[in-house]
Order: C-alpha cells, then structure tokens, then sequence
C-alpha cells in the first residue's frame, strides 16, 4: 500500500509562473489601493519603542529574548502565552546544523525520526508513525508552509529554506489554534528568515562531505539609502547517500542479502528572495527534491532504485504591516502557494510495472489583522483569515499494464476570526484570553480558546499556568485517498482531531548570563485520526479511533556569556503518552530525552568547538518491540570572520555527526517490513563561506 507524498509533474511548473506574475501584481495593486484609501500618507507616527522593534538590530541581543509567533506580535518569551525557545543563528552555525529537523530537535521535548525517505520531528512523547508532521504548524516568517494535500512540513533537504538564511527559529511548545487554526495541534515553529542587511553584499557558500554529498549556495542582500532592502538566495544540494545499506529483515540470495545498493540519493534546489519597501514586503520561495528510496516500503521490490519521489513546493506572499502609533498598528497578506508530488513505486505483480503516485494542491490566502492597546492595560489583536484550495488533486495508476485506482480532484475554503487580550491586571501580573473560530467547507465549524496566567513576584522571575483548545482537521489525504489498498477512497465522516492541553512553567533568569526552567504538562487528545484494520476486508482506513493522554515535566539550565562567546544548555524530558483505549505507552514514544549543548571558544573569539550529546530512550515499535535507547554526538569546530587577514570574509566549519559511531534507528509505520530503520553511521562535512 501507498502512503506517501509529494509532487506532481513538470507541465505545471509554467502554469505556476504564470499564476504567481498574475497574482503578486493583483495582490500589489489592491493592497496598495485599500491601504491608501484606508490609511493616506502622514497618518502614521512613530513606531514602537525600539526595545521591541523587531525591524532594529537590538532584538536578538536583548538580556530576555523575543518571540513573534506566539501571540502574532513581538513580545518577550517571558511575556508570551507558552513555553518558547529559541534557536539563532548563531548556534545553526556552531553546531552545524543542516536541517529544519536538526535545528528543533536540539530544544527540550524534541526528537527526530527519518525513515530515508522524509524527517519527522517528534514532540512531547507524539511522533505517529505514518504521520508526516501534520501536528506541528510550521510558519516562515509569518506564513503557512503546511500544503494542503497531507498538511506537512518539510523538515529536512526538503525544506523551503536554506538553513543558512534563518536568523533564528521560534519553538512555541503546546497548542496554537486559537491564533492560527489547524495544524498548531502540538505546537508551532516560526522561522525569522534574515534580511538584506545581514550581508551588505554578495555572500557564497560550499560545502562537501560523506557520502559523496556537494552543497553550494550564493547569496545577495542589502538595504540601500532608498529605504528598499533585497535578498536573493539559490542553493543546490546533491548526496548520493550510503552506497550499500543491509536490512535484516529482506536477507535472503533473490534480495541482495539484504543490500540495497546505490538506492539513497537525494538531490535538492531551492530559491528564496524577498525585497522590502517602507512598509511593503513580497516574499517567495521555491524548492524540488528528489529522493531515492532504499528500504521497499508498501511492498516495492528490494534493491531498486528507480523507486524515489519527487517534492515541489513554492509560494509567494505580499504583505502591508504598519505602526500608525505607539498603540495601533495593522497587517494585510496576500498569498499564492503550491505544491506538487510524485512517485514512482516499483512492482512486481508480476509482470514488473511502476505505479505512479501524485498530487497537487494549489491555494489562495488572505490574512489581515488589527493591534490596539487600550487603557494602558490591554492589549487586543483580532484579524481574520481565508483560504481558498482551488485545486486539491490526488491520481495514482499502474504504468503497465496501465490500471487506475484514484483519481480524485477536490477544493476547499476555510475561514476564520480570532482575537485575543493581554490585560495586565497587575504590574507583575497578567492575563491572557483568545479565542478563534475557523469554519471549513468539508466539515464545519470549530471554536478553540486559550487562556494564561502570567505572574513575575520578582523582577527574573516567571510564573505561568497556561491552558490551551486544539484541532486539526481531516486532510484530503485522509478523506479520500485510495492505492488499490484501502478499503474506500471516500471516508468524509471523519472529524476533526482535539486536544485539550494545561501547561504550568516556572522560568528563572539569575546571574546575568543564567536561565533555568521547568515545564508540566497534561494533554488529553480525542477523536484521533489513525489507520486501522477494517474487520469487514482487512483492508486500512482512516477513522477517528482513539484517544490518548500525555503528561510530563521538562528542565531546562541555559548559559551565555556573549562577551566571551560561551554558550551551553542541557535539557532533560520525562514524558509519559497512553493509549486510552488500549492503556499501553504509543508507538515511537521515548520516555526519556537529554540534550547538552555547548559552544566553547577554542582560540579568543575566533575559533570555537560546537559539541552537543542527545540521548534518547527506548521507543515502542508498531509490531511491539523495542528500539536500543541511544547516545548521538556531534561535534563542529567553526572559526569567525577575520581570522585570516587576507581573506578577512572566510569562515570555515567541519563537522562529525554521530561521532562516536552510535547504532541506533528509526521506528516506522506498518507500511515496511522493517520495524526500525537504522540512521547513518559517522559521517563528516566541511564548509566554507566567504562574504565579499
């Protein structure tokens, strides 16, 4: 059976040029035109005070960092409704991280899956298999990167963004709906790309490494004297992946012994560029991946590698934001996305045919919402929000003999109001109350609220209780897809999935340079959307068939000394999640999670050492074993600008992961015969960027 996803063929490639040059300059022209009618030139005053201005340079440098995403406005992590960290890029760099999931997975409660074929990010004790990161809102700068055909996110090469252009990335633990609606199940991630005047010229990268990997990357970003800013972004990366994996469970001489050989490359390209003027901002990002899949899922022949997919995604996102006064601002986006998917299956029925699986999904957004503080005590946001899913397609056949089993093609609107008040009710006392209703066209309508309580009884001192309503709705995938394996390919009666969470953090900031803290929590999930086995035929179908509970406690002790360079965390994750139905521990659920962190100075401020070790316990498989725990340690020695004086531009960077050659896995859906997938062994890469 086939259960997975990506994007469709080349032919549409020039349908999608043609859209987005029609739509930016529509979407241009009528934001213009509201706006100056709306709001005409010289009503506006100046803007926030700098000390929250996410536009200056002193954001990030603040003793108490800031976060966006977690109540749409900036606002310190100590202020905001949820337990936040965040990841700059300055610790990308040290730790050499080349992926969206390796990034997340370094913060309390996160751990990584990769089943060769695409990354998934556990959170909290809930990584299903078969699930493809549907639980977790992924935002770039502010906008939606989940697609609207299986609702992912692409957490590894293919990501929409080259990691190296993220200024830093916002982990928002627990649920978002009442500010951004489906998918903000589990938490939100904001990616705060950087701007133009981060490099002040042209800036190129490259890199090499195990497994015959290449990467390179060019770059332009400024901000001119006529206010307009500009970066321009391209990268293209191309692995051939382990030459000979061996898999146990296909060990026989008619497989290989079990090798699959030269059937894990992976090749990727992605576009970004972005260009600001005065308070007008257009956006757009682009990326293609092809990967070659090693380990026959659904049962595909063993040993061939002409079974891979192809992923598109691409976007383009016009947005107005301005501060008319020190207590009123607004924001209006306008958007175009898309994204394509496609797979060959190799089969042998006989005779040997390729099934071909594809998808596309096409949509338009629209987004506006309103900031205003009232009384001195409130501070209100409320907007709206629409989505139309003009094209929500899913075909798949065999190639030869040429047999169709799906072919369905769909649409769909969603659209939404929310508001939300920050009412200090004491100076060291806070409260914070929203609501969102979101109403699709598949299903209906969904209210879910959050509220927060908010106490400093001392100056670095922060209480929070914190409880929070969920969903996510039911995705095409869900509803209607059918490979010849499941039992209907009509399955419109599922609901939406729910969650109700309660969260209690305690941070403390001491010593300057010193932060510790301590997050429980307890959820309770109904209605969840899982395959199960139809007792009728045998056959899978999505039901909402279960409920489940997670509580758990995370510690987090943070240091850094910027003068000096230093910077540590170590963070440890107790988490319990129980099938209620079943009252066993759910799959791929590790009790147990260490993370340590460190970036030292090696020589004054020019060369530092990035270790980092994760620890992570033992995990349930689908067919009720048990993964080893493991210990993963990486290590990166990176150097600073100017360490050479001829070439005062240059960093260099080399990277070992899995340094000490740990054995450990991935546990998988009941779509492989493997029950883990092992991860790579050690493997090394070197980097090199230089900026003119």
């Amino acid at each position: 059976m086939l259960h997975s996803y990506g994007k469709m063929i080349s032919h549409r490639k020039k349908t999608l040029a043609v859209v987005l040059s029609g739509f930016v300059l529509t979407a241009a022209g009528v934001t213009a035109g509201l706006l100056t009618i709306a709001f005409p030139a010289g009503a506006a005053e100046k803007a926030v005070p700098a000390e929250l201005d996410p536009t200056t340079d002193q954001v990030l440098f603040q003793e108490i960092p800031t976060v966006v995403g977690a109540s749409k406005y900036e606002q310190r992590t100590t202020e905001a409704p949820s337990y936040v960290s965040i990841v700059t890029a300055e610790e990308i760099k040290r730790y050499g991280y080349r992926t969206l999931a390796e990034i997340v997975s370094s913060v309390a409660g996160f751990y990584p899956n990769y089943d060769r074929s695409y990354n998934y990010v556990g959170l909290r004790g809930f990584s299903l298999p078969g699930d493809y990161n549907t639980r977790v809102l992924v935002l770039l700068n502010g906008h939606r990167l989940n697609e609207n055909i299986y609702d992912s996110a692409g957490f590894g090469t293919e990501g929409i963004i080259d990691v190296d252009l993220i200024e830093r990335v916002e982990v928002i633990r627990g649920p978002g709906s009442s500010l951004y609606g489906s998918n903000a199940f589990l938490g939100v991630i904001n990616i705060i790309s950087k701007r133009g005047r981060n490099y002040k010229g042209p800036e190129v990268s490259g890199a090499a490494g195990s497994y015959e990997t290449y990467k390179g990357r060019g770059t332009y970003g400024d901000r001119y004297s006529s206010g307009v800013e500009l970066l321009l972004s391209g990268t293209y990366y191309s692995s051939q992946g382990k030459d000979r994996l061996y898999y146990s469970e296909f060990d026989s001489p008619d497989t290989n012994n079990g090798h699959a050989e030269r059937a894990d490359g992976d090749q990727n390209h992605n576009l970004f560029a972005a260009v600001q003027y005065g308070d007008v901002a257009l956006e757009g990002a682009y990326s293609k991946r092809r990967k070659q899949i090693p380990t026959a899922p659904y049962e595909t022949i063993f040993n061939d590698n002409r079974t891979q997919v192809w992923d598109e995604r691409g976007y383009l996102d016009v947005k107005y934001e301005r501060q008319f006064s020190s207590d009123f601002g607004a924001m209006l986006r306008l958007s175009y996305d898309g994204y394509w998917y496609d797979g060959d299956y190799i089969y042998d029925y006989p005779p040997i045919t390729t099934m071909k699986d594809s998808a596309s999904g096409q949509w338009l957004g629209s987004e506006m919402q309103l900031t205003k503080r009232l009384f001195d005590s409130h501070k209100l946001i409320a907007g709206g929000e629409y989505r139309y899913n003009y094209q929500q397609d899913q075909e798949t056949h065999d190639e030869e003999p040429y047999l169709q089993y799906l072919n369905e093609n769909d649409d769909s609107s969603v659209w939404a109001l929310f508001i939300q008040d920050e009412y200090k009710v004491l100076d060291n006392l806070s409260l914070v109350a929203g609501v969102r209703y979101d109403h699709y066209s598949t299903f209906g309508g969904t209210l879910n609220p959050r509220g927060a309580l908010i106490y400093n009884p001392l100056s670095q001192t922060t209480l929070k209780l914190i409880y929070g309503r969920a969903f996510r709705a039911p995705n095409v995938y869900e509803l209607y897809y059918n490979d010849g394996g499941l039992t209907a390919k009509d399955n419109p009666d599922l609901d939406p999935e729910t969650i109700d969470a309660y969260q209690a953090v305690v941070e403390q900031y001491f010593a300057k340079y010193f932060r510790a803290a301590v997050s429980g929590y307890y959820y309770k999930i109904q209605d969840l959307i899982t395959q199960v086995e139809d007792p009728s035929d045998g056959l899978m179908v999505f039901k909402n068939a279960s409920e489940a509970e997670a509580r758990g406690v995370e510690f987090e002790v943070e240091m850094n000394i910027p003068q000096s360079g230093w910077k540590a965390r170590a963070a440890w994750s107790i988490q319990d999640t129980e099938d209620k139905d079943t009252g066993d521990d759910l799959v791929n659920s590790p009790t147990h999670l260490v993370k340590l962190n460190l970036i030292a100075p090696v020589f004054q401020d020019k060369i530092f050492a990035g270790p980092e070790l994760h620890y992570i316990g033992k995990r349930k498989t689908v067919q009720g074993g048990q993964t080893d725990d493991a210990f993963v340690s990486n290590l990166t020695i990176s150097t600073a600008r100017r360490l050479f004086p001829f070439l005062p531009g240059l960093e260099l960077s080399a990277s070992c992961y899995n340094l000490f050659n740990e054995k450990y896995g991935t546990v998988v859906s009941a779509d492989y015969r493997q029950s883990v997938i092992d991860q790579d062994e050690r493997t090394f890469l070197l980097k090199a960027t230089y900026s003119f």
